[in-house]
């Protein structure tokens, strides 16, 4: 088979279109025949060995694919590693079964995008309709989820992006109004964008002084989720006496721990965002599709925030 293998971390260069055996799958493997591949902020991450979990040399990268399986069934699957291949082995209860009127692609936007948006909206973010919410890369694989369902549950959604064509999308998926991530005073543009007012809820994922901003306009209750930190700047440290005087709060999120409980916080999750889609009240957002062989050019992209939507590879190319 071919995939992409790095025997060395470090940035795009150090990814290689190889050929490999085929992966061997044990008692309790489901293999899959891989048709779309997904990317993730964390891939490029991941490939330097800077991910949450230590990586290990050689090694494929990517975590989603969708294929079919020996049984002919169209599945979406997570893998811990080794993605970025036109075959995998996945286990059972990491694989879930794609309806028809889903496509490769937007079943991707869901396993890690909108399973993300979801629970840093509702299962971490509690929010409630009237609330306003900002939307930290509006454009980007989690923001555009994140935008639909905030207005389809009735806040008002404020989406930071960087560029114009970058607002125009975020309007057309239902944002209210949008902030230039690149504003002089954010913290001021983000409250101006609320009528002045502070904002009950913010989604946070560049850091640095993105994240000083947000903790600063947010309003008494307000809830600051933190999901990571694109800019690979630290925010100033907060100090927890000083927010008994705001009632603040700031929830870190990483998705890894709701694999832990997968029917529950993903397979129930993924599900009703299924549904939704095919209902034609949500719709993922595809900025792009790179051939297998330009993995790497795929990461460039990602990494210079050169992109919308979600990412895709096709292992065919």
């Amino acid at each position: 088979m071919k995939a992409i293998q790095i025997t060395e971390f470090g940035g795009p260069e150090v990814m290689h279109l190889v050929d490999l055996p085929d992966p061997v799958a044990g008692d309790d493997g489901v293999p899959i025949n891989v048709t779309a591949i997904g990317l993730n902020f964390a891939d490029t991450v991941q490939i330097r060995n800077q991910y949450v979990t230590q990586q290990k040399l050689p090694l494929i990268p990517g975590l989603e694919v969708v294929g079919t399986t020996s049984a002919g069934k169209r599945v979406l699957a997570s893998i811990s590693e080794g993605a970025y291949a036109q075959k995998v082995i996945a286990h059972p209860a990491m694989t879930m079964n794609i309806p028809d009127g889903v496509s490769d692609e937007a079943a991707l936007a869901m396993l890690v995008q909108g399973t993300t948006a979801w629970h840093i909206l509702k299962t971490y973010g509690h929010l409630a309709p009237g609330e306003s919410v900002v939307v930290h890369a509006g454009a980007g694989g989690v923001g555009t989820i994140a935008i639909q369902l905030a207005k389809m549950w009735g806040a008002r959604v404020i989406a930071v992006t960087s560029s114009d064509e970058k607002s125009t999308l975020a309007k057309s998926l239902g944002a209210d109004v949008t902030v230039d991530a690149k504003s002089a005073n954010l913290a001021q543009a983000m409250r101006d964008a609320n009528n002045g007012k502070p904002v009950d809820l913010v989604l946070e994922m560049v850091g640095g002084k993105t994240f000083d901003a947000s903790f600063e306009v947010l309003a008494p209750f307000g809830r600051l989720i933190v999901y990571g930190m694109a800019s690979g700047e630290m925010a100033t440290p907060v100090i927890p006496i000083t927010m008994l005087g705001t009632s603040k709060t700031i929830t870190g999120f990483w998705l890894g721990h709701c694999f832990a409980y997968p029917e529950k916080m993903i397979h129930d999750v993924i599900a009703q965002l299924f549904l939704l889609i095919m209902d034609g009240k949500l719709k993922p957002i595809i900025g792009a599709t790179f051939p297998l062989s330009k993995a790497g050019d795929a990461h460039k992209a990602i990494v210079g925030r050169g992109t919308t939507g979600k990412i895709t590879l096709n292992p065919a190319l």
